[in-house]
């Protein structure tokens, strides 16, 4: 369903000033949304609608004047708006059901309901959800990636990131505001919604911060507005959209629980629903002829019809080029044989294929400096900031882009499992390489040994993981990986060792031999008893 924006010479946020015809269109929608917040967490007795509230007039500008289209939800060239508050999924669901993204009476009726795509938290399923942004503190993160997704895909568009003031005190947004400065993410706009409460009360209670200090200091262009007037947060984001050297950080001013005067500026409606009463008021407000009661009947009388959209794959055509082979006396490790292969693939893919490589200051140590010599642009250097790179990469995967991000394993696994769990929810395409894994790193220490990677991997149901047993092997699975969509893990350890040989000395994994997941391969036929082993420990298994 078309809205009357579409065709607005506002769209895109080009025109100074907000027109007097777009704002009231953008009027006539707030009191019908906000009782659709409260339809949604009233029927579900549960749910956020102090925030969805206080965020409503920045999620009706951003969808209804950013350049996204409720006819082509997925256009590649459109601009992504990424919400990093996810609880304030009341608001998004409200905006974007009466905007004509999918029908609004599916998200009152079956919000929070199992089976429903209207979670309590955003979720890629939604149509217009760009990204599932699940714990506070990462949607600026899956910004940046958003953002490198249209640099190097040649799709362009503009990335906008919401967020909520209590989860600035999140150490990944310092780590992504440094990134974004770094590699000048004009094209990134923040968005932060101060209304000046979270759960525990007063943010400058909980947690003093001088938000906007802190963004300024990194090297963001800082603007402040009434964040409940459309012209002034308009005007901000015009300034925004002229910026092209550095991103943007919109300091909006809210109220907790806007336009419901029963519950503004009290911190409990973080989480809590609103008094029938206040709700069957809102509904009158609105013209709505619904009541709390009836919608909690229709709840459970009436099916699902809406049920969600799956998240547009990733499908590269990568060359995986001539594997390479060492030789009985080519002692080397394997994260050296998956560095040459990351080369190999860029010489192969470089000018064909959109590429990126993410590194947090371990260039040397986990190989990517060959694939950094041949492709400089896509070779991106995070530094010590592991949560905002693991984020960051996983929304990168998703827009068409081979991303690759390596590491070491108690880093790369350990540290960054939540964010690595978030790219598996919602459908990544990132490939994880870690090396240093298990006790093949044990003079530094048992805090630096990731002997877990298995169990916390295999608990991620979209990720492949692979552990390869020697550098041949290591090559060919670095180029399978390369060629497959969704999630891949790669591990190995440090050190060196001789190639897996057949009983005649030739190496194994060499000559005919290709890569095939989860299929074991017989390297000593016996009758006495069998050995079943993977990754470094082969060749000792073999050996013995």
């Amino acid at each position: 369903m078309a809205h009357p924006l579409l065709d607005s010479p506002c769209r895109g946020f080009a025109a100074p000033t907000l027109g007097a015809a777009e704002r009231r269109f953008l009027e006539s929608l707030l009191p019908l949304c906000r009782a659709d917040i409260v339809a949604m967490t009233s029927g579900a007795r549960s749910g956020h609608p102090g925030g969805s509230l206080s965020s409503l007039h920045l999620y009706l500008l951003l969808w209804g004047l950013a350049n996204v289209d409720p006819a082509t939800p997925t256009e590649p060239t459109r601009d992504r708006i990424v919400v990093s508050h996810g609880h304030t999924s009341p608001g998004v669901y409200a905006v974007l059901g009466r905007l004509g993204f999918f029908p609004i009476e599916e998200a009152q009726l079956h919000f929070r309901q199992t089976g429903s795509p209207f979670e309590g938290h955003i979720e890629r399923k939604v149509t217009g959800v760009e990204w599932g942004t699940g714990n506070l503190g990462q949607g600026l993160s899956a910004g940046c990636g958003f953002t490198l997704g249209g640099r190097l895909t040649g799709d362009g568009g503009r990335v906008y990131v919401a967020m909520g003031d209590g989860e600035q005190q999140k150490g990944q947004i310092c780590e992504a505001r440094r990134f974004a400065v770094k590699y000048g993410l004009a094209e990134l706009t923040a968005l932060v919604d101060l209304n000046g409460l979270q759960i525990g009360g007063a943010t400058r209670e909980v947690m003093p911060q001088e938000i906007g200090a802190d963004y300024a200091a990194d090297g963001w262009e800082v603007v402040e507005a009434d964040g409940h007037d459309f012209a002034a947060l308009y005007a901000a984001l015009h300034q925004a959209a002229i910026q092209k050297e550095r991103p943007t950080c919109i300091l909006a001013h809210t109220v907790m629980g806007h336009g419901i005067p029963a519950i503004e500026n009290q911190a409990r409606y973080h989480g809590q629903p609103v008094a029938d009463a206040v709700a069957d008021a809102t509904f009158r407000a609105a013209g709505l002829d619904l009541t709390v009661e009836s919608l909690r009947q229709r709840r459970v009388a009436e099916p699902l019809r809406y049920h969600g959209v799956e998240p547009p794959g990733v499908a590269l055509k990568v060359e995986a080029g001539t594997p390479r082979t060492y030789g009985p006396t080519d002692k080397t490790d394997n994260r050296s044989a998956w560095g040459n292969a990351l080369a190999d693939l860029a010489a192969g893919n470089g000018d064909t294929v959109p590429m990126a490589v993410f590194d947090c200051d371990l260039e040397g140590s986990v190989k990517t400096d060959g694939f950094h010599q041949r492709l400089p642009a896509q070779f991106f250097e995070a530094g010590i900031q592991e949560h905002h790179t693991a984020a960051m990469a996983g929304a990168l995967s998703a827009c068409g882009v081979l991303t690759f991000f390596a590491d070491f394993g108690v880093f790369g696994v350990c540290e960054t499992y939540n964010q690595h769990r978030l790219t598996d929810i919602n459908g990544g395409n990132l490939k994880l390489v870690c090396t240093h894994i298990g006790l093949d790193v044990g003079e530094d220490g048992k805090t630096h040994q990731c002997i877990d990677y298995l169990g916390l991997l295999h608990s991620l149901h979209g990720f492949r993981t692979v552990i390869p047993a020697d550098p041949n092997q290591t090559d060919r699975a670095t180029r399978w990986m390369a060629t497959q969509p969704g999630n891949c893990f790669l591990g190995m350890g440090r050190s060196k060792m001789a190639p897996i040989a057949r009983a005649d000395g030739t190496p194994f994994f060499a000559g005919d031999y290709r890569f095939e997941y989860g299929k074991a391969d017989l390297l000593r036929a016996g009758d006495d008893a069998t050995i079943i082993a993977l990754g470094a420990v082969v060749g000792a298994a073999v050996a013995a």
